[in-house]
Formats: structure tokens, sequence, C-alpha cells
């Protein structure tokens, strides 16, 4: 993480404590907001780079698309739930190629 900019270290500085208090109540309110947005943003990405020639009539009905890395490669994956237990069936590499 970098070191906030000295302009605003100079700015917080001249501020009284609940002043700053409220501030860092407003930062971590930010934080968490911009968070949540990147989250979203990454979950879109990877849904809009899903393949579209994956046959669902192959995958069970409450199957759903899943990508698991393993050993710093990824594959695609149907999971589901079968009563307790989580089952999981190997479609192919996310990466062909490889």
């Amino acid at each position: 993480m970098s070191d906030p900019p000295k302009y605003i270290l100079e700015g917080l500085e001249k501020q009284s404590p609940e002043t700053l208090r409220k501030i860092a109540q407003i930062a971590t309110e930010m934080a968490d907001n911009k968070e949540r947005q990147l989250e979203t943003e990454l979950e879109e990405q990877e849904i809009a780079d899903r393949p579209t020639d994956l046959d669902r009539d192959d995958a069970p009905s409450s199957a759903t698309l899943t990508t698991k890395e393993i050993n710093g490669n990824r594959y695609y994956y149907w999971q589901w739930r079968e009563g307790e237990q989580i089952k999981s069936e190997y479609i192919r590499p996310v990466d062909p190629k490889r």
C-alpha cells in the first residue's frame, strides 16, 4: 500500500480528533464501496469470459459453471450439490491451448 499524498496528510494534521474520526469513518465506507464495486466488476468479467460452447445438456440441471485453479492452471468444472455433498465434473482447461 502506498502512503497517502502529502497534501492530504497536511490537511489531516490540521483537523480535530472528532473530525479525524468522521473522516476515518467516511474513508472506511468509501473503501468498502470500492471493494464491492471491484468484486462486482470482476464477477461480471468472469461471466463475460465464460465459454459459450459448453453444452448445458451434459450437466446436471442444478450445476453451475465454476473455475478452479490447480498448480497454476485454470480449469472449468460443473459443480452442484447432492444432499450434503458438493459434486464436481471436469469439463476442460480455461485456456484450451495449454
